[in-house]
């Protein structure tokens, strides 16, 4: 009987620290692309970024517009034109199809850098507030549930309502 208490007690001691271990430990997720999508500065910044793409993408349409009309007119006149001459408007093509790539290269690298100026401050500010939050509420660690962020169970605490509460949305 001696022996059945010390066991019994042992176990309980057991079940305990496990119970006050896990209990340590508090997991929280949140899904950080719909919270970032869903803040108003997030909204403004992609306005922002649409119009510099609208705009980019209108000054080389205009370049290509240009190099197809000429493609065009030469196309039309090689024909009452020198060998010379024709060889001189291929290389002026040619210089215009590269210059259009160059502008399609400065564009796409122009719009990466300028959405990352954009979001940046946006992403910080989320994970300021995600971390202000956690902290308040005791979670040692919270992740990400973003679809392709690699969580595979999500039965803990959801920071999302608690964190547009703080972010006033």
């Amino acid at each position: 009987m001696k022996e059945f208490k010390k066991v019994l007690l042992v176990i309980a001691f057991v079940f305990g620290a496990v119970i006050y271990t896990n209990a340590q430990t508090k997991v929280a997720h949140i899904n950080t692309q719909e919270l970032i999508s869903s803040m108003p500065e997030m909204k403004a910044a992609k306005a922002q970024f649409d119009k510099l793409q609208q705009s980019l993408g209108n000054d080389i349409q205009a370049s290509v517009t240009k190099y197809r009309n000429k493609l065009t007119q030469y196309t039309n006149e090689a024909a009452t034109k020198t060998a010379s001459e024709n060889d001189a408007r291929k290389k002026e093509l040619a210089e215009l199809e590269t210059r259009i790539q160059e502008e399609q290269a400065a564009a796409q690298k122009t719009a990466e850098s300028k959405y990352i100026d954009l979001t940046k401050p946006i992403q910080e500010k989320a994970l300021a507030v995600i971390q202000k939050v956690a902290r308040a509420q005791g979670f040692l660690y919270v992740l990400d549930e973003t679809p392709g962020s690699g969580l595979l169970l999500a039965d803990g605490t959801n920071l999302m309502s608690a964190v547009k509460r703080e972010l006033g949305i």
